[in-house]
């Protein structure tokens, strides 16, 4: 069961959203978020360290996990505070699947307030474990 937000209670999950991860995805959401750091871009320096391949950014993972819960959420929600803690590297050709729960639901103040837990995973183990707080207006649409 996924519910919706105005109508998921504690337990409820959101559906999956696996996200291919490319190269081109890793470049152009560095140079995007201006993050020049050579391991998101130069595949041969990388591997000299002795990682397979570059990898995806904080700050790509951060957008991620907010699109995740924000598609599922609506256009009229608004995320309240974002914590997040990463894990395993996301490599060219892993697939990432973002997976949540609704943690607790409440409402206050003509609003809806949601904290859901959210996991972003690959092949490879854990890539980001993330707790969303986020608010959806009682009278939006769902």
């Amino acid at each position: 069961m996924t519910g919706t937000p105005l109508t998921a209670t504690a337990g409820a999950r959101l559906p999956p959203l696996p996200i291919p991860v490319t190269p081109s995805l890793i470049v152009a959401s560095a140079i995007a978020t201006s993050d020049f750091e050579r391991v998101h871009h130069d595949p041969a320096w990388v591997r000299s360290l002795g990682m397979p391949d570059i990898y995806m950014t904080i700050h790509v993972t951060n957008g991620f996990v907010a699109r995740y819960v924000g598609d599922w959420a609506g256009p009229s929600s608004r995320l309240r505070a974002v914590r997040l803690k990463l894990g395993t590297p996301a490599f060219p050709g892993d697939t990432l699947t973002f997976t949540g729960e609704v943690l607790r639901a409440e409402d206050a103040d003509g609003e809806r307030r949601l904290e859901i837990d959210v996991r972003g995973r690959t092949g490879r183990g854990e890539h980001v474990g993330a707790v969303v707080e986020v608010c959806v207006p009682l009278g939006a649409q769902s």
